[in-house]
């Protein structure tokens, strides 16, 4: 959900772990994010749960931020408050969606967004697919389908599919900032600010107009549990996570960040079932491997200049 730095410094090899090891677990923390918002969260809840968590950490990252905010000129507020309202949609389906599906199919289906970018990025500039790509995506794709089936072909649960929106939202919140030139020399910290504002806004005025339980009423009825999982998503999955690449990415690569942080759909997966206590079966298993390996798959035919 944010941009990464573009001017890396040089690491030595013998400390590169050093760096690796904060970015990996934004990766775990990332993928945890699905269980803990699943756990907190019901059909009702939604919108309070989404005000709170980004409404405990957006002053902080305004107070931080703030003479860069400043700085912004209007068409590069305007700009990030677009990418905004597209990234308050992508919550919005993430959290609607974890809430009617696993946690682990969400982190798997999710990961289908670095198999749909390439491909809007290669409609867009019009440049055909390798073959190499297109089978990764082949492969992607018939593993969400494996994976969204309980011991039988039926169809996916809602769920799923607004998890599958979510990564097609993520596609397009991706080529949004790609195009958006008024954003390209924006400070990242700034321009998450602004977003996560934008973002806010929408979930108030959805809570403000009715739309399910109002994060007042939803937070005086959270116990401890409900506070811990609030907690993790907003500090760890949001200012840990902000904070780790802004760090990261001057002491590596953004290609070594980008490749750490695409193992969160494995730890999606390992929390969900080893924390979670879900069940994939031996078709699910089998859709979970081809998702992983299909994306992995194409991210690096992608990487090298095959999409």
């Amino acid at each position: 959900m944010s941009t990464l730095a573009t001017t890396p410094g040089t690491l030595a090899p013998r400390r590169a772990w050093l760096t690796d090891l904060p970015v990996l677990l934004v990766a775990v923390v990332w993928g945890g994010s699905y269980l803990a918002a699943k756990g907190i969260t019901t059909s009702h809840t939604v919108i309070a749960v989404l005000v709170l968590r980004f409404a405990l950490v957006l002053p902080v990252l305004a107070v931080v931020g703030w003479r860069k905010l400043r700085a912004l000129g209007g068409a590069q507020w305007r700009g990030a408050g677009l990418l905004g309202l597209i990234l308050g949609g992508i919550f919005l389906l993430e959290t609607y969606g974890v809430v009617h599906t696993s946690a682990t199919n969400a982190g798997l289906i999710i990961s289908l967004t670095m198999i749909f970018t390439p491909l809007a990025e290669a409609a867009v500039t019009r440049r055909a697919p390798s073959r190499a790509f297109l089978a990764a995506a082949g492969l992607s794709v018939l593993g969400v389908v494996l994976l969204t089936q309980n011991g039988g072909f039926t169809s996916p649960s809602p769920g799923d599919l607004l998890i599958l929106l979510a990564a097609l939202a993520r596609t397009a919140h991706v080529l949004a900032m790609a195009r958006i030139k008024a954003v390209q020399d924006a400070d990242s910290l700034s321009l998450t600010t602004v977003q996560l504002g934008a973002a806010v806004g929408v979930f108030a005025l959805l809570a403000g107009a009715g739309v399910g339980e109002s994060p007042w009423s939803a937070a005086v009825g959270f116990g401890p549990r409900e506070w811990a999982g609030l907690v993790f998503l907003s500090v760890f999955c949001t200012l840990f996570a902000f904070g780790v690449q802004m760090w990261a990415v001057r002491k590596t690569s953004p290609s070594r960040v980008s490749l750490l942080l695409g193992t969160e759909p494995l730890w999606a997966a390992a929390v969900g079932i080893a924390i979670g206590g879900e069940a994939l079966g031996a078709v699910g298993l089998l859709g979970a491997g081809l998702v992983l390996v299909g994306t992995t798959w194409g991210r690096r035919a992608a990487d090298q200049g095959g999409c």
